[in-house]
């Protein structure tokens, strides 16, 4: 250990400071790594979900114009008996 790892700041070491400061900004970075990352994945399903809407209601809209063909044709049936 050199000369100023060896001095104290009120009982504080400089080389405890260090550690300390390194730690801090590790855990910082991993926080802000991992937020990040989820926002990401929350965009992408955000996304996927605005995207499965679209599909299910061109679905909805098809099947309802198929029944109301179908409803006139069994209509026409009723009527030809």
């Amino acid at each position: 250990m050199t000369a100023i790892e060896h001095k104290e700041l009120k009982g504080i070491t400089i080389r405890n400071m260090v550690v300390t400061i390194i730690s801090t900004a590790s855990v910082v970075a991993s926080v802000m790594t991992t937020y990040f990352n989820l926002q990401e994945n929350i965009s992408d399903i955000k996304n996927h979900q605005e995207t499965t809407n679209r599909v299910n209601e061109i679905r909805l809209k098809l099947l309802e114009g198929e029944v109301a063909v179908l409803q006139q044709q069994v209509e026409k049936i009723k009527e030809n008996k």
